[in-house]
């Protein structure tokens, strides 16, 4: 395998958890009614245009989009990863104080006791960055 075939294929990969943290955020929101916090938005509000920017970098082959990707990226693994302290550290959700509607400590899901709806983006937005921190080294 080539190193331009391994780069197209890393951002294949990309591409696809994207499709996939999207497709699942829809899931949850029309099919099982989960209505955002105001935390959830910020994060859908950085990976679906994600989605889209790495659907067409995939099909154009344009490995430059990295530089535009990570940056977004890493600010929605940001906002992942305090989302979810939110949630599963004591005293952490008096930090920020919620906004009118869901509150942003609440857990609509909590499969083995640690997976919630926060914790699957952070999972999203870390694929994502590794494989275009692996794009850059290559």
């Amino acid at each position: 395998m080539t190193n331009k075939s391994r780069k197209q294929l890393y951002l294949y990969f990309a591409w696809l958890v994207s499709v996939i943290a999207t497709l699942g955020s829809l899931y949850f929101s029309e099919i099982l009614h989960y209505i955002p916090c105001e935390l959830c938005w910020y994060q859908r509000i950085i990976m679906y245009p994600l989605a889209l920017i790495l659907g067409i970098a995939t099909f154009t082959n344009d490995i430059n989009v990295k530089k535009y990707v990570l940056p977004l990226s890493l600010i929605g693994w940001c906002i992942s990863l305090f989302h979810y302290l939110e949630q599963k550290v004591p005293g952490f959700a008096k930090l920020k104080a919620c906004a009118d509607g869901v509150p942003c400590d609440a857990a609509y899901i909590n499969w083995l006791g640690f997976i919630t709806i926060p914790f699957l983006a952070l999972i999203a937005f870390t694929l994502i960055s590794i494989f275009m921190i692996i794009l850059r080294k290559k």
